[in-house]
């Protein structure tokens, strides 16, 4: 710890004795579309464009500099500014066949967005081509990953994740079984132009549930007459498999633009630095696209995209007995291990994801403009089982959901003042296939949503700017469930819940349970400018949530864990107010941000370690929903420290206090405090050569509940009660990583080869936030070779 409070000492001395400066800005057409990837150069300095026009060129000395922006199939500007402060320049570049001047608008004023905003670079997307969303978020301070095994990867923001981080692709919300935390996103990332992350309860226009944070991803779009195409090939080392994705894009000022794009990806185990994570190879074969006609004053697109993966569980997590169930847990050593296969068997998951959109914009007058779309997503869920006979090929959970959702936004900027304002409605419907022979863990059910929002900002003077939003939600629940009567009545639901019992099946109740949530969200921003190159901003956002279908009614073995999960029907919704604040520093050499942060949440539902439970499947732990008040407050933190034009240095850094307030004990599943060091060395002139050492310290998690239980194991002829350690957590780790890169020219096509090694020492570790920790090691070292060719 002493290295780092030092070099963070260091770093803070370096920052206040640099003057240097930022400028940012927009691309954008003269049909006012933004630009992706169009080349920004300040003398040695340059940036590319992101999908949304947007730029950002740190580091400029002071004094007189020229820029010039360029992008095929536009005049270039060219101008001259003097960078005495941090600059916005916002361009708007005319077609070459034209003779028009370029418009150049320099605006130094304070952005009316209160919200922070950090987004992933394309180098970064791109280098998690054969990995997952939840991998790639990690990039980013206070995101850390809830997983399942290796393949499994959700974001956790702020502590918190699942249906508390909704996922928005392409403008819309993806759905799949609630998002129990088995549930990653079900998104091939080389389909994402952009991905952004927004913490907080500050995003009203996609909810008013989303209490950790949001997960924004924005398809790429070119906005000028050209076809361009991009194709990544990735070997990895452990798994001995790998990916390739390609995309294709035709882009236009007017008329027809299209976008395709395809991923396959082949994966065997995984290894530790020690042993075979049997069963645990994955697929995946994923495609996307979209048409879209753009005319003067509207455009009207559609989209579809299809997600489709086979994942294997590792078969250490399913135990046959009490004895192996505490000798796994306790001893830590998996109880199945065999060679090397690409083989997938049970347990697995087989899942496949299909989301279509209509969409239609219309620029209407006085700077306003209306946006209507009708999206409908189709997830189906098999879970196989290690099942026996006629069995064996038939999935132990087969789900199929429905969603159909549409949304009306409409959008008016006036001088200094935004205004936003929409409604949105869902109906949804979840079909358990009665062929499994197995009490579904998830039941039927319909769901309706409907919410309204309005959104006001405005920017009182250069440096001050206000937001401030409102939503309504209606929501209403109705399922169809048998309950077995002893597990109704050791739940306490008898003559609590019988209203909803509808009928009686001898050893079963056959019941019907209703639920109506009304919920009113809120968020009010500020920002003030402090200075040419220091911003604050502060944010307090009230969210609610209502418990999800998972959350109500789970009733069985969750075989992607191996765990039983237990629902509650007492369950209300989450009432959450968070307050934070972010200062941020630009500099030359040196950036700073640093965002603190209190969330207060009322009726907090987590899930928590009961008992051991012995079917005739084998013996499992009983995780049951819960609920108490808890309080999490904690602080992230990156800086950029940029010495010399070939040397950067970055750190992030991110620390989480959660307390139940009820019981007067830590919040379980919290991230431990973790550090990542960054150290990048780049030879411009060489290639683009450059080369990275990445440090990566994950603290051992010390605030934790106990929920250990005992076990009844047979010794001697007699049942002992055995303890099951299941609440400890694993020690602490630090991991090495390397990355490299070079480009050049090969024909016509630009090339790069980029090798990259994950845990180079090959360490030995469990990840606190790993549902499989109690019985496997993290994956060990990994060679990744990427080449990507764009034409």
């Amino acid at each position: 710890m002493k290295f780092y409070y030092t070099l963070l000492l260091f770093l803070a001395v370096s920052w206040c004795t640099q003057a240097q400066h930022t400028l940012s800005g927009t691309v954008q057409s003269a049909a006012n579309t933004p630009l992706d990837g169009a080349h920004i150069h300040v003398a040695q300095w340059h940036g590319t464009s992101l999908p949304d026009g947007y730029y950002e060129i740190h580091n400029i000395t002071k004094g007189t500099q020229r820029v010039v922006i360029s992008y095929i199939g536009y005049k270039t500007l060219d101008t001259i500014i003097n960078f005495n402060r941090d600059v916005t320049l916002n361009a708007i570049l005319q077609p070459n066949t034209t003779q028009l001047e370029e418009v150049v608008l320099v605006d130094t004023t304070v952005s009316q967005h209160t919200a922070r905003k950090q987004r992933l670079s394309a180098e970064i997307i791109e280098q998690y081509s054969n990995a997952t969303l939840g991998d790639a978020l990690k990039e980013i301070a206070g995101v850390y990953t809830l997983k399942t095994g290796t393949t499994i990867v959700k974001p956790v923001i702020n502590g918190l994740h699942s249906s508390r981080v909704p996922v928005i692709s392409n403008n819309v919300r993806l759905e799949d079984q609630q998002w129990g935390m088995e549930h990653a996103p079900n998104l091939d990332i080389n389909s994402a132009g952009s991905i952004s992350v927004i913490k907080g309860a500050n995003a009203l226009q996609y909810g008013g549930d989303a209490i950790g944070g949001l997960v924004l991803i924005e398809p790429k779009k070119v906005r000028t007459d050209t076809l361009i195409g991009k194709t990544i090939v990735t070997g990895n080392s452990n798994g001995r498999g790998g990916g390739v994705t390609t995309s294709l894009h035709k882009g236009n000022t007017k008329g027809w633009v299209w976008n395709v794009n395809g991923t396959l990806k082949y994966m065997g185990d995984r290894e530790t630095p020690d042993y075979i994570l049997s069963n645990t190879g994955n697929r995946e074969a994923n495609a996307a696209g979209s048409i879209q006609y753009l005319g003067d004053t509207y455009d009207l697109g559609a989209s579809y995209s299809f997600y489709n993966a086979t994942i294997g569980i590792a078969t250490a997590t399913h135990i046959g007995n009490n004895v192996d169930l505490v000798r796994a847990i306790n001893n830590g050593t998996p109880s199945v291990i065999k060679p090397f296969t690409y083989t997938i068997n049970a347990p697995k998951q087989e899942v496949q994801h299909h989301l279509a959109k209509l969409e239609y914009n219309q620029t209407l007058q006085n700077n306003a403009s209306l946006n209507a779309e009708y999206a409908f997503q189709l997830n189906r869920r098999k879970e196989f089982d290690l099942r026996r006979g006629n069995l064996k090929a038939t999935p132990a959970l087969d789900l199929t959901l429905i969603t159909h959702s549409a949304q009306a936004n409409w959008k008016q900027q006036k001088n200094n003042t935004t205004l936003k304002a929409g409604l949105s409605t869902l109906l949804q419907s979840n079909e358990a296939s009665p062929d499994t022979g197995i009490r579904p863990l998830i039941p039927n059910y319909n769901k309706i949503d409907a919410g309204a929002y309005a959104i006001a900002s405005h920017r009182f003077t250069n440096s001050f700017s206000a937001e401030a939003g409102i939503r309504y939600d209606f929501s209403y629940v109705d399922a169809s469930k048998f309950y077995q009567k002893t597990r109704w009545n050791s739940l306490g639901y008898n003559g609590v819940f019988d209203n909803f019992i509808t009928a009686d099946f001898g050893t079963q109740w056959l019941t019907a349970p209703e639920f109506t949530y009304h919920n009113v969200s809120a968020s009010l921003g500020v920002r003030k400018q402090l200075s040419s190159v220091l911003d604050i901003m502060g944010n307090a956002g009230l969210a609610m949530r209502n418990p999800n279908p998972s959350e109500l009614f789970s009733d069985g073995l969750h075989h992607a864990n191996g765990t039983i999960e237990l629902g509650n029907l007492g369950l209300e919704k989450e009432r959450a107010l968070k307050l934070s604040a972010t200062v941020l520093k630009r500099g030359d050499v040196f950036t700073f941000e640093a965002t603190p942060y209190l969330n207060s949440i009322n009726n907090f539902i987590y899930l928590q370690p009961t008992a051991a439970e012995v079917t005739i499947r084998g013996s499992f732990p009983v995780y049951s929903y819960r609920q108490t008040n808890a309080l999490l407050a904690g602080i992230d933190a990156t800086t950029q420290w940029k010495p010399t034009q070939r040397i950067q240095h970055t750190l992030n850094f991110a620390y989480v206090y959660g307390e139940n307030t009820t019981d007067g004990v830590p919040v379980i599943d919290m991230p431990p405090l973790n550090i990542t060091n960054t150290l990048r060395y780049t030879v411009p002139q060489w290639h683009s050569l450059f080369l990275e050492l990445r440090s990566e310290a994950v603290f051992s998690q010390t605030r934790y509940p106990d929920y250990n239980f005992f076990v009844a194991v047979p010794q001697d002829g007699e049942l002992i009660s055995t303890l099951a350690d299941v609440s400890t957590p694993p020690e602490g780790y630090h991991l090495f990583h390397f990355g490299s890169g070079v480009q050049f020219n090969l024909g016509k096509m630009q090339t790069a080869v980029n090798l990259s090694v994950h845990n180079i020492f090959n360490t030995s570790y469990r990840d606190y936030l790993n549902r499989q920790r109690l019985y496997t090691d993290e994956a060990g070292r990994n060679i990744q070779l990427q080449v990507k060719f764009n034409y």
